[in-house]
């Protein structure tokens, strides 16, 4: 079999080589290469598909692959795919939805402890000018976490372990998923909120941890942001477009939130014409030491990667070999193969 892996930015594996002589790899490094002659062949003859990149499209339509039987996004999300037209054509397009969960929940926690206990503050202002940076008031949002109120925005599986995490540190956790069949908070035991609205009156740290789809696109904006308080924190380390940046913007400057962590944007590299990014860049006061950023990295560690490249190829093999398919997400749109 002869699998075609685009918009890579991982090194060379090991693991090319581990799944037997009958398995084969043409690489594609960059998204651009996809439309060039060298790759539009490799398109043709590919029995399998694995896009790299978590925005990147492959770069060909569906058509373009005339021997392709599966496509696989490694990683979680899978927004940048064509789940119906790769359906029409009976290609069942399938993720890796196991191979970084620790990570992003440690993240997360990560992000929201650099807010709340200062250490990312401490750091800039000590750095800056010891002397005068050595007090423990340069850092704004550092408060108490026990009994805190920490709201998961989807319990799947990386907003349960981060639940878990939360909970550890003696916060109260609560949490909002309509997609969760009911009793599903008897069997976690965190409280489940039905209404968006109270779910975000009631937070001190929001945890965004739902899929990107038309529904959550720009879910965290200026009519669920209109409901929270003050103090509150928002950390997203799920997918960019969900959070609105300018509604986010906003409510940092009118003081209406008081932080966030953000390890995913709407556009990645970060945007630096955004009022909010370049107010980040120029530490302007409305923001200074109440954001973080980091680069779409929730994701990684060394382990995280490797899995991340097993898992992907493990689904191709599985299903071209002998018929398991896995991780399967666009099930609704999957019609008999032509």
């Amino acid at each position: 079999m002869r699998i075609l892996k685009v918009n890579t930015y991982a090194p060379d594996s090991p693991l090319y080589q581990a799944f037997g002589p009958d398995v084969t790899f043409d690489i594609h490094r960059a998204g651009a290469e996809a439309v060039a002659p060298p790759v539009a062949e490799s398109c043709r003859l590919a029995d399998a598909v694995i896009n790299c990149a978590a925005s990147l499209p492959i770069g060909v339509e569906p058509d373009g692959f005339e021997r392709c039987r599966i496509v696989v996004r490694e990683g979680v999300g899978y927004d940048n795919l064509d789940l119906e037209g790769w359906g029409a054509r009976g290609v069942p397009v399938c993720n890796v939805p196991d191979y970084g969960t620790t990570e992003v929940a440690d993240h997360t926690l990560a992000l929201t402890l650099a807010l709340t206990r200062g250490t990312g503050a401490y750091d800039e202002a000590l750095r800056n000018n010891l002397i005068p940076g050595w007090t423990y008031k340069t850092a704004p949002l550092v408060r108490r976490l026990r009994g805190a109120t920490f709201a998961v925005l989807g319990l799947g599986r990386i907003g349960l372990a981060t639940a878990r995490r939360a909970a550890a540190f003696d916060m109260k956790v609560i949490f909002h998923d309509p997609y969760l069949s009911n009793g599903a908070e008897l069997a976690v035991g965190y409280e489940r909120v039905r209404s968006l609205e109270e779910f975000m009156a009631r937070a001190d740290i929001l945890s965004v941890h739902t899929p990107l789809t038309e529904e959550t696109r720009g879910l965290i904006g200026e009519k669920t942001l209109a409901h929270a308080k003050p103090e509150l924190i928002v950390i997203n380390t799920a997918r960019g477009p969900i959070v609105d940046l300018d509604a986010l913007a906003s409510a940092l400057r009118e003081r209406r939130i008081a932080g966030a962590g953000l390890d995913v944007l709407p556009q990645e590299p970060a945007d630096m014409a955004h009022p909010l990014i370049a107010a980040w860049l120029a530490g302007d006061r409305w923001v200074r030491r109440r954001l973080i950023l980091t680069p779409h990295a929730a994701f990684y560690s060394p382990s995280a990667l490797e899995d991340m490249q097993r898992k992907a190829i493990e689904v191709i093999v599985s299903y071209l070999r002998d018929g398991t398919l896995m991780n399967c997400v666009n099930q609704q749109y999957l019609k008999a193969r032509p």
